[in-house]
């Protein structure tokens, strides 16, 4: 039986609901991860850091498109809680034509920027050509991107997660199978990983425009509108909070990229590398945790639900610190083999990545609550507390940890600067939902 937005959510069902979105985001960061893994192997030390130094600013692009989907998303299931579908219709079209035009301007700034962003962000004589050339054609692809991230969304507001997870798998099987012909098969290097990764971006943001637009039986349909600015601009306000959090991400990575240089060279970058390959599959299931249910949150703020609301927010806050906990101990127990993975081949680069794996493990049992308090507020259309809770807990908190932490306790302290920050974001995530308790009624 189909579960519907408007349904009562046992625990049984939550998660029955939100799977596919948690496999598909945990999809998502293997492929990713498998294009570092495949540059690491075949073609290098200095590649492999090359790609991990300009990722931040390639992230910060697909980011607008998680912007428009998640405060897109917030804003179309709010509608469709009040029973407003057609509008709920036009909304939804909005998003997507505003997607693929802003990829597109943001695909010729990048294009033209490249260079001196990579100069900027650190790159050093031996890993700038790399950098303009992995950032170049994956930059290039921003429009299917931005795409990508707005379907992970709106799918899952469509009622259709078991179809977001089957356009995700299919993307990221094109990806893996044209990294490993690209580059192992064709031997084209770096540029084959990138040409890979736009490929599949392409499969994941296209394919479902051709199920949108023609009928279907979910609860969305692309169709003709007439272009309003007042639903974009609360879209885009409201999910904010999100493409902050991307951001600050992003400029966390460029200040760890730049500690790290400093303190192990490119050793540290290749090492930070790791760490957000396997950071990448382990947030992904509280990302996707927090997408799968942002819409059900929406849908009965709308219906002024509050005895739902306080059901899935209980439920979720018990399901993220246990999956937190349970997570953090898989990875200090598999630090070493997790290494080995990527850079076994380096018995000091080995060395270092293990220690840092151990350290930046503890920051996964705050982690998910964390990002599921941000995710809640978004999708109760109050974007203003979530991108304070996104602004502090990356931008201000790792930032400041990242940069005193080394001071004070050792080069290796770097890398336990994010668990540091989680605390901090902790303790303001829950005053946050102490003090909207009363507006909301979720408590």
């Amino acid at each position: 039986m189909q579960i519907r937005l408007s349904d009562h959510f046992t625990y049984a069902k939550l998660l029955r609901f939100v799977a596919p979105t948690v496999v598909m985001m945990v999809f998502i960061s293997i492929y990713g991860v498998v294009d570092g893994f495949f540059v690491s192997n075949h073609v290098g030390k200095i590649p492999f850091a090359s790609l991990n130094l300009v990722m931040p600013f390639v992230m910060i692009l697909g980011g607008m498109g998680f912007m428009v989907g998640t405060g897109g998303t917030a804003l179309v299931a709010k509608e469709l809680g009040r029973g407003n579908r057609e509008t709920a219709n036009r909304y939804f079209s909005m998003m997507v034509l505003f997607t693929f035009l802003f990829g597109v301007v943001l695909a010729v700034a990048g294009l033209l920027l490249i260079r001196p962003i990579s100069i900027f962000l650190g790159a050093t004589p031996q890993m700038l050509d790399d950098c303009v050339l992995y950032g170049r054609i994956v930059v290039a692809f921003t429009p299917a991107f931005m795409l990508q991230s707005v379907f992970h969304s709106f799918l899952t507001a469509a009622e259709k997660p078991r179809l977001g997870l089957a356009v995700t798998v299919a993307a990221g099987c094109t990806n893996i199978v044209l990294d490993a012909l690209f580059i192992v098969g064709f031997g084209w290097g770096l540029a084959g990983a990138a040409v890979a990764t736009g490929i599949g971006q392409c499969v994941g943001g296209i394919l479902p425009l051709f199920y949108f637009f023609r009928k279907n039986s979910s609860l969305l349909r692309l169709r003709y509108f007439r272009l309003q600015l007042a639903p974009i601009l609360a879209a885009c306000g409201n999910g904010s909070s999100e493409l902050m959090s991307n951001i600050s991400s992003s400029i966390v990575g460029v200040l760890y990229n730049f500690q790290l240089l400093r303190l192990f060279a490119e050793d540290g970058v290749a090492a930070y590398g790791v760490l957000m390959y396997v950071n990448f599959i382990f947030v992904a299931i509280f990302i996707g945790y927090t997408i799968g249910t942002a819409p059900i949150v929406s849908y009965h703020y709308g219906a002024e639900n509050s005895a739902e609301l306080k059901n899935i927010l209980r439920k979720s806050v018990r399901l993220m610190m246990g999956i937190g906990i349970l997570l953090c101990g898989l990875a200090l127990v598999l630090a070493g083999p997790l290494s080995s993975i990527f850079v076994g081949y380096d018995d000091g680069l080995l060395s270092l990545t293990t220690r840092a794996m151990r350290l930046f493990a503890l920051s996964f049992v705050l982690a998910g609550f964390n990002i599921f308090s941000s995710g809640f507020f978004t999708a109760l259309n109050n974007g203003g507390v979530s991108a304070i809770i996104s602004f502090l807990r990356t931008l201000v908190f790792q930032s400041s940890a990242v940069i005193l932490l080394p001071f004070l306790f050792g080069a290796d302290a770097v890398f336990g600067a994010v668990a540091v920050a989680e605390l901090f974001a902790f303790l303001l995530s829950l005053g946050f939902l102490f003090a909207k308790r009363r507006k909301y009624q979720y408590m």
